[in-house]
């Protein structure tokens, strides 16, 4: 293979040229043969250029010259009185970025040609001079006038204002150093590195937008390694969307924190890389020398490069709005418990916002130094519950005092711990901040949460999710907005005096094989009060539940909720009904026994069930609710007994007798209130 050096491509670019064709009888050694191809198309570019199509005068929504006065907010910047006030730029909104930078400054051109689109932008938006600004570095900030504007470079030619004002850590950038220093840089400053002065003629209006675009897009959507990708597809499909999308995402907080982190770590990993192999590329001599440092540098420069293409992988799959949920949701589905403490000790952590002397003694009276403590007993103080969980080990307890807490992350509680309220829950408040994090996600053998209040703001994830093992939930208030407590399979909740409200979806969620005990809570005004999952064609046991005393009013839907699947029996007592004419659902009283089903598409329809275990004399409307459940799931119970063994194979269960299909859902109903709920006591919803 032979490639042929370029008429104008500059030494480096030869040098590489070179390289690769040294290299390709050496890659076959090691493999890399398409890895080696694709290093070298990192390093040409093709020298096309895609010309944007003239528009009018009028190249942005933002602002008009025709309208008198400014349509934009100013900022007052803090620290020195004599500084002017500046555009406030950076509270743009997603479809404000979007459109600018989709029709009128990048359109449909290639990464390469990005900075010639962003230079045209600017040469029909920017005022070239007359325009004051402010010069911000991390070290200082001097107010500066522009000059003239070099749109290639998307730099601006500047001179230092008079009176000379400028703001620093230090007393060393004086008058003469800050000449000194724009001498050096030629008088030209990066646009990024400006904010323009406030001005309330509206003339300036769409110079300071088109400084924010410029500003906004080398921080937050370009890569440094984007203009040596391959060009065969849009940009701003490919690469400027997707990462506009992720970085509102995570300004509405609706990605997982960790993930977050995660993409941000990637990033800086990436970037770093990227540097490390730019100074390999720049090593490589441009003569023809076959030297063994040379070789060295290709090797080097393959790895790195491999390296960055892992990376980028990762990146674009955080980027892609469908996968990142299922990063998120692989991040917390794993929890790993950290088991006992090195040391063999246990520790009381404590949280409190302030420490007051009569808090310290009642603390020590009643929670701190009971007869069964001993002398011994360690202590830590924390002013942030999660942090305290996260420093816990296995069998540690955290006591909350009384305070307003506000957490922005995932409580997540991989080992046995007790996490418990010193006061009223109401005393009590842990609120969750961040859209796509859970809220408390438990794992552990054996967990315990008491007396807390827990409150929503914003959220689109559950309260309180619990994967494994076996949490207990007494005395709290769960102030949820999504679902609200979610058992998953082979998980188990207790959960007594405690009050749940405010769910948009059900505020119990239970799921097939795991078991939930409902004692004495107060379940309201959520779309569903509970939810149970029964999928018989799963893998898994049916659950088991067990309801006593419990108060269930007030909500959108269904007091409780079973979902399954439909079975022939189902479809039979829908068809009889149809051949007796009767084509609106039936109910009972006042609809709370009616079994509500839906299949795909078909038209909703209503089935009732016609075994009646429960007749009593005379049933109240605090307790009509559990009689329906019963008899609901009992109908169930003969129906799956009905059912052809072949049919149970076909749905996955491999072994079908009498037993399994015997078992009863609700372990035991006794008691419970259901009142005023929109669709009535008990509902079934068929598959």
């Amino acid at each position: 293979m032979h490639l042929e050096a370029a008429k104008g491509v500059p030494p480096l670019h030869q040098a590489l040229q070179r390289f690769s064709q040294r290299s390709f009888k050496w890659a076959k050694n090691y493999n890399t043969v398409s890895l080696l191809s694709k290093y070298v198309a990192w390093n040409f570019h093709g020298d096309f250029k895609h010309m944007l199509h003239e528009d009018d005068d009028s190249c942005s929504d933002y602002g008009s010259r025709d309208k008198p006065g400014t349509a934009l907010g100013r900022i007052v910047l803090d620290g020195n009185v004599l500084f002017p006030d500046i555009f406030r730029t950076d509270h743009l909104l997603f479809y404000e970025r979007f459109k600018t930078y989709q029709d009128y400054i990048l359109a449909d051109c290639k990464a390469s040609e990005v900075k010639e689109f962003m230079a045209e932008y600017l040469e029909k938006v920017l005022e070239p001079s007359g325009w004051q600004a402010v010069w911000r570095t991390n070290v200082f900030e001097v107010i500066v006038e522009v000059v003239d504007v070099e749109y290639s470079a998307l730099k601006a030619v500047v001179q230092l204002s008079e009176p000379f004002l400028c703001k620093s850590q230090d007393s060393t950038f004086t008058l003469e150093c800050m000449q000194e220093l724009l001498e050096l840089k030629e008088r030209q400053i990066p646009l990024q590195e400006l904010w323009v002065v406030y001005d309330e003629s509206g003339e300036f209006d769409q110079t300071a937008l088109a400084v924010e675009h410029v500003r906004f897009f080398y921080q937050c959507i370009w890569r440094t390694w984007d203009e040596e990708e391959e060009d065969d597809f849009d940009y701003f499909v490919r690469c400027v969307e997707p990462r506009l999308k992720l970085h509102y995402d995570i300004l509405e907080h609706r990605v997982p924190s960790g993930l977050v982190a995660d993409y941000q770590n990637l990033l800086s990993q990436c970037e770093e890389l990227y540097r490390k192999f730019l100074d390999v590329r720049n090593t490589i001599s441009s003569s023809d020398s076959d030297s063994e440092v040379e070789n060295v540098s290709m090797v080097e420069g393959l790895k790195l490069y491999e390296k960055i293409e892992h990376l980028r992988q990762k990146l674009k799959l955080i980027e892609n709005p469908l996968l990142r949920y299922v990063f998120g949701y692989q991040k917390y589905s794993g929890l790993q418990a950290k088991g006992l403490r090195p040391t063999g000790t246990k520790i009381t952590h404590i949280v409190c916002l302030t420490v007051v002397a009569s808090l310290l003694r009642s603390l020590i009276r009643d929670k701190l130094c009971p007869e069964s403590c001993g002398e011994d007993l360690e202590i830590q103080f924390h002013n942030d519950p999660l942090a305290a969980v996260n420093a816990c080990y296995e069998g540690e307890k955290v006591i909350i005092c009384p305070g307003h807490y506000v957490v922005d992350g995932v409580l997540c509680i991989a080992d046995s711990i007790e996490l418990e309220g010193y006061g009223l829950p109401d005393d009590i408040v842990i609120e969750k901040r961040g859209k796509g994090d859970n809220f408390v996600d438990c794992t552990g053998a054996n967990v315990r949460i008491s007396s807390l209040k827990l409150v929503q703001r914003d959220a689109v994830k559950g309260i309180l999710n619990v994967y494994r093992g076996k949490t207990t939930l007494e005395n709290c208030v769960l102030q949820c907005e999504t679902t609200g407590v979610i058992i998953r399979t082979s998980a188990e909740l207790l959960m007594k005096n405690s009050d749940l409200y405010g769910a948009m979806g059900a505020g119990v969620e239970i799921y097939p094989g795991s078991t939930c005990t409902l004692l004495d809570n107060s379940i309201h005004h959520c779309r569903e009060g509970i939810l149970v999952k029964n999928f018989l064609d799963g893998h898994y046991d049916i659950p088991k539940i067990t309801m006593v005393n419990n108060m269930i009013h007030n909500n959108e839907g269904y007091g409780v909720v079973l979902v399954r699947p439909t079975m022939p029996s189902d479809v039979k007592d829908a068809s009889a009904e149809r051949m007796k004419g009767n084509t609106q659902p039936t109910q009972a009283g006042d609809g709370t026994a009616c079994v509500e089903g839906f299949r795909q598409e078909q038209l909703t329809e209503c089935v009732t069930d016609e075994l009646e275990f429960y007749e009593p004399a005379e049933t109240s409307e605090q307790t009509e609710g559990s009689y329906e459940i019963a008899n609901e799931l009992r109908a169930t119970s003969a129906k799956k007994s009905q059912m052809p063994k072949k049919r149970l194979n076909e749905l996955g269960i491999t072994k079908a007798d009498d037993n399994l299909m015997s078992q009863e859902m609700f372990v035991s109903v006794a008691g419970n209130q259901f009142k005023w709920n929109g669709k009535g006591s008990f509902g079934t919803f068929l598959l």
